[in-house]
This record gives C-alpha cells, sequence and structure tokens, in this order.
C-alpha cells in the first residue's frame, strides 16, 4: 500500500450508525439511556483531540520510517488496536499485523481477522500456541487451572500468550501495541516509544501511538471513521482477552478490572511486563515460564 486515503476508500461496516453487522448485544440498562452499543455512550470530541489523533499518525509514520519492515503491530483486536489499524491503512503505511490465537479467544474477537482484511485488504498473520505444550499443560492441570492460582494463570498465559508472542517478534526491530495511559495505574507513565531488552541481549522498540489518548478519543475515532470493533466492547468490556478471564466491568471500576476479576493483582499478563507492579515486573518480556517437558506444568 502507498499513498495517503480518505474515509472515503473504506467501505462502511455495518449501517450507518458504526454498529457492527454481526450484532450488537445492547448495554444494561441502555434502552433507559437512549444508546445501545459503546459508541453511543463513550463517543465525545473533546478538547486536542484533532492534535492527538495528528501526533499519533507522526509516530507511525516515524516508525515506518525508522524501522521499515522491522515493525509489527501486534494486535489484540481490542478497539485501540483495531483504530490503530485503520490508521496504518488510512496512511498507507508499510506496517505488517499479527495477533494471537491463544485458542481461548471469544468468537467475536477471531470474527474480526476476516473483517480486517476485507475492510482494509490487509492479511493478519496468525500465531497460535505449540500444540502439545498445550496438551501436555491441560491434561496436567485441567482446561482451566488459572482459577486456582496466580502462578497457574501465569503458566497459562506462558504457554497461550508469550510463547508465541516471541516467535510474533522474532527478527523484528519494533513493535507496536495499544497501549494508552488511562488504561490502568499499571500504564500511567506509557511513553510513545520505549526500547525493551530481548532475550539476545538486544534491543526491541515498543511504540505505544495512542497513549495520550482517552476512551473518549478512541470511541469518537471510531464512530468517524465506522472502524469495525468487537460487539463484546458494549457489552461493558472495555479490555478483553482469553474467555475464561474476561468479564463485564461495572460502573467506576479501573478499565482491566474485568481481567483476572479473582485476582488481587496487577492485572497484566507480561506481555507488558515494564508496565507492572513488582508482582509481575521481574517477569522476562514476551518469554514462556519454564515448564516442565512431559506434563508441560511449570518446572
Amino acid at each position: 500500500m502507498s499513498g495517503e486515503l480518505s474515509s472515503l476508500d473504506f467501505a462502511p461496516i455495518g449501517g450507518a450508525s458504526g454498529t457492527p453487522s454481526n450484532g450488537v448485544s445492547a448495554l444494561p440498562g441502555a434502552a433507559d439511556a437512549g444508546v445501545g452499543s459503546a459508541i453511543g455512550l463513550y463517543a465525545r470530541k473533546t478538547a486536542g483531540f484533532d492534535e492527538r489523533v495528528a501526533r499519533t499518525v507522526e509516530v507511525l509514520k516515524q516508525a515506518a520510517a525508522d524501522f521499515g519492515p522491522g515493525a509489527l503491530q501486534s494486535t489484540s483486536l481490542g478497539v485501540e488496536d483495531m483504530v490503530i489499524t485503520d490508521l496504518i491503512a488510512r496512511h498507507g503505511l508499510p506496517i505488517a499485523l499479527a495477533t494471537l490465537d491463544t485458542g481461548k479467544l471469544h468468537e467475536q474477537t477471531l470474527a474480526l481477522i476476516p473483517r480486517i482484511h476485507e475492510r482494509y485488504g490487509i492479511a493478519v498473520e496468525v500465531l497460535a500456541p505449540v500444540n502439545e505444550q498445550v496438551v501436555h499443560f491441560v491434561r496436567a492441570n485441567g482446561e482451566e487451572p488459572m482459577y486456582r492460582s496466580v502462578e497457574l494463570r501465569k503458566a497459562c498465559c506462558g504457554v497461550r500468550k508469550l510463547e508465541p508472542l516471541s516467535r510474533m517478534l522474532a527478527g523484528r526491530s519494533a513493535w507496536i501495541t495499544g497501549l494508552r495511559r488511562e488504561q490502568s495505574a499499571n500504564r500511567a507513565e506509557v511513553p510513545f516509544r520505549e526500547t525493551e531488552t530481548t532475550g539476545d541481549g538486544h534491543g526491541r522498540t515498543k511504540i505505544n501511538p495512542l497513549a495520550e489518548w482517552t476512551w473518549a478519543d478512541v470511541w469518537y475515532y471510531v464512530q468517524q471513521q465506522v472502524v469495525p470493533y468487537n460487539p463484546l466492547h458494549d457489552q461493558f468490556m472495555p479490555s478483553i482477552g482469553c474467555a475464561p478471564c474476561t468479564r463485564a466491568i461495572a460502573v467506576g471500576e479501573d478499565f482491566r478490572a474485568g481481567r483476572w476479576w479473582w485476582e488481587d493483582s496487577s492485572k497484566e499478563c507480561g506481555l507488558h511486563a515494564t508496565h507492572a507492579q513488582p508482582d509481575t515486573a521481574s517477569e522476562p518480556e514476551a518469554s514462556p515460564p519454564t515448564l516442565n517437558a512431559t506434563s508441560g506444568a511449570p518446572a
């Protein structure tokens, strides 16, 4: 892709209001408020929005210029990452996309992979965990061991997320994420760029182009550009991960309160360990835990 595109270059997905065409569940109580989607609840243009979008575009353009084919958007398929994908496509940036299929994702999440290709003409590389490791881990610990201990939950994340992420980022000099400062206290200091130490001792640049965006910014952009998004966001799920580890949040709860809600933890899996509290900060970025070769359990 080359050259910048206008909003007219993309056919809308769903209705004119931006409602996803594959069905949206109304928010609890939304009928009384006259809204039925996250767009209706959250989309607001606030002071400085256009400037924040412009800075984000410059961050992405600079990433493409600095790293070329070494840059990758690692998308969780959450709404922030969908905004970044839209910006990459809209400005014709040569940045590849990849995502993780942990084997435990909601079907609504996985449905976005073909929709990205249909909407933007961009292929999304999908990386899955090593099947043998998953089989051994499940045999040893059951299908949902994450509820039994933090250690088992992190081990599950290691097998299903960190190991395939390490393969996704192999040979890449920069990865682009949807982290925002507003998402949680752990991420309050997220910069536009940061350097991480990789397993081979070299540095990799993490780029967070939406670092300064608010939740209202994200949804206003989605509304204006008719960005496809996961309908689970319409059910009070601002942060969507694996199905067993995600629930809706209540009014006033932290953005990531619905992730591993049974734990008193930093609400991180290790993918973004540099922004976690001390209980996960010692975990190496994108490195799986040591597993027993036979059982798949933590060694």
